[in-house]
């Protein structure tokens, strides 16, 4: 069944992401600019932590059901809440559920989930942004993470905000939804797998002739970004909010 969308808020949360605060801040702040400019109030709370994803991936169920319980508690008020992150958005609306399926707390859990939106599908569904391109003619592929893809069941709103960018020329993957490799820890107990896996999106991304490489998860970001510079190809890599932030302010860069 579609998702039912809410009308334009007066706020909403963004959640900012352990590898947007430690790798990718930028991706963080255009974020937050860009649904500024939309006239909407950006909540970031402090004392949001991790949300709890490696924990529950290893198997530590009770330590990744205190790390959410303090996101459930964190953003408490029933507004909106935006993750520029695919990953840690299925975790969050999709997984909290099993981590408290046997805890009277699990009604509260079910609506804190319910509020989680990815930032690009909120952008284009309840939004509704248009945008206008003041950066000079470039050309760009766009890699779609397997949980926005799978778990939040994201669809073309990456593409339709970057086709509303005039100079931009988007060049489609051959094997755009193929796993990069990463998933966090599969990395580290699969890294022979991994490499293999993230050397034929290397292959895919630069068969493009894209200059630019884009994504809204900031994990397959890192790691099909290191392995093209490992390799020495000379393509860009940027968050979607961060790319979209840059060609469409007047002010340029962050």
């Amino acid at each position: 069944m579609p998702r039912a969308y809410p009308q334009k808020p007066e706020a909403v949360y963004l959640f900012g992401t352990c590898l947007i605060d430690l790798t990718y801040p930028d991706a963080g702040i255009a974020a937050i600019r860009m649904v500024e400019r939309e006239g909407v109030r950006v909540i970031f709370p402090q004392d949001q932590t991790c949300c709890g994803q490696p924990a529950y991936n290893s198997g530590f169920s009770e330590e990744a059901r205190r790390v959410a319980w303090q996101q459930v508690q964190t953003f408490s008020k029933p507004h909106p809440i935006l993750v520029p992150s695919g990953s840690c958005g299925g975790m969050m609306s999709k997984h909290y559920e099993h981590l408290f399926h046997d805890d009277p707390r699990l009604p509260e859990v079910q609506r804190f989930s319910e509020r989680i939106f990815e930032w690009s599908e909120f952008m284009i569904n309840v939004l509704k942004v248009e945008l206008e391109d003041h950066g000079s003619p470039i050309r760009v592929t766009w890699h779609t993470s397997c949980h926005a893809k799978r778990e939040m069941g994201l669809g073309d709103e990456p593409k339709q905000l970057l086709r509303q960018l005039r100079n931009v020329e988007l060049l489609e993957l051959e094997r755009e939804y193929e796993c990069c490799g990463f998933g966090g820890t599969f990395a580290v107990k699969q890294p022979q797998l991994s490499a293999a896996m993230v050397q034929d999106k290397v292959t895919d991304v630069c068969n493009t002739g894209a200059e630019c490489l884009l994504s809204a998860d900031c994990g397959c970001l890192m790691n099909i970004a290191g392995a093209i510079e490992h390799e020495g190809h000379p393509v860009q890599s940027k968050h979607l909010a961060h790319f979209l932030w840059e060609r469409t302010s007047n002010q340029g860069t962050l």
